[in-house]
């Protein structure tokens, strides 16, 4: 190639590991478009699915499938938990969770009940009473919220009055502040037109979509190719100008 001057060893490498670590990190973001993908065809297909045996999964969830369960139990009604969460509103709003006892069971069953849109002031909305006797309900056994920053330390220790309210949601602190035994996933009720609770069963992928990480690595693809059209702009032959002739 005449037009190009021969680069040193330093330039090649250098311009070979920063491609090879762009491709490497463009290819991890189609990794991770793929993995959501799948993860979201999992949970739609699970909406539809026939409930499984909640004592098959109610310890140990399957780690590659979201499970459809049924179960039988009384709710504790004076009980409640208010996840201070407006995501689903812009007036705010509260996630309901409601334990359940479940038949011939010690161990307690946290229930989502779904989402309670606020009134646009701070008070809390008014929770409808629940059924004090046995039901059957069905949903999709899922994990729990992430507790995030606690910032301020454990909420439900120090409120007296129910329902309680948090900004996060602990497994281990609502055992512990109902002095029972918790199942580590809760229960989020399938969708009723007929409730007042709004139930959407969808995953919040909303800050890293798959076709946001498709978008990353086509610029980690860009900036391999940019890292090899900067080696040979700088290392192109400039045309002889008149002084630099015989």
């Amino acid at each position: 190639m005449k037009w190009l001057r021969r680069p040193s060893w330093f330039a090649l490498l250098l311009t070979l590991a920063g491609a090879l670590l762009f491709i490497r990190l463009g290819v991890w973001q189609l990794h991770r478009a793929t993995e959501k993908e799948d993860i979201l065809r999992r949970y739609a297909a699970a909406e539809t699915a026939a409930p499984r045996d909640f004592a098959a999964v109610a310890l140990k969830p399957p780690a590659d499938a979201f499970a459809r369960v049924g179960v039988h139990g009384e709710y504790l009604a004076d009980r409640l938990y208010l996840l201070d969460n407006p995501k689903h509103d812009q007036r705010g709003g509260v996630e309901v969770y409601a334990p359940l006892r479940l038949r011939n069971d010690d161990r307690l069953l946290l229930v989502d009940l779904g989402f309670l849109p606020g009134n646009g002031t701070d008070q809390s909305p008014q929770l409808p009473p629940l059924p004090v006797a046995m039901q059957e309900l069905h949903g999709l056994y899922l994990p729990p919220p992430g507790v995030g920053y606690e910032m301020g330390g454990n909420a439900l220790a120090r409120q007296t009055r129910w329902p309680k309210t948090t900004v996060y949601l602990d497994i281990a602190q609502v055992s512990a502040d109902l002095g029972r035994s918790l199942y580590p996933y809760v229960l989020s009720l399938d969708p009723d037109p007929g409730a007042i609770y709004v139930r959407e069963h969808t995953l919040d992928f909303s800050a890293m979509p798959p076709a946001r990480h498709r978008a990353y690595a086509f610029q980690w693809f860009t900036f391999a190719l940019a890292a090899v059209v900067i080696l040979l702009v700088l290392h192109r032959r400039r045309p002889a100008s008149p002084s630099d002739r015989p």
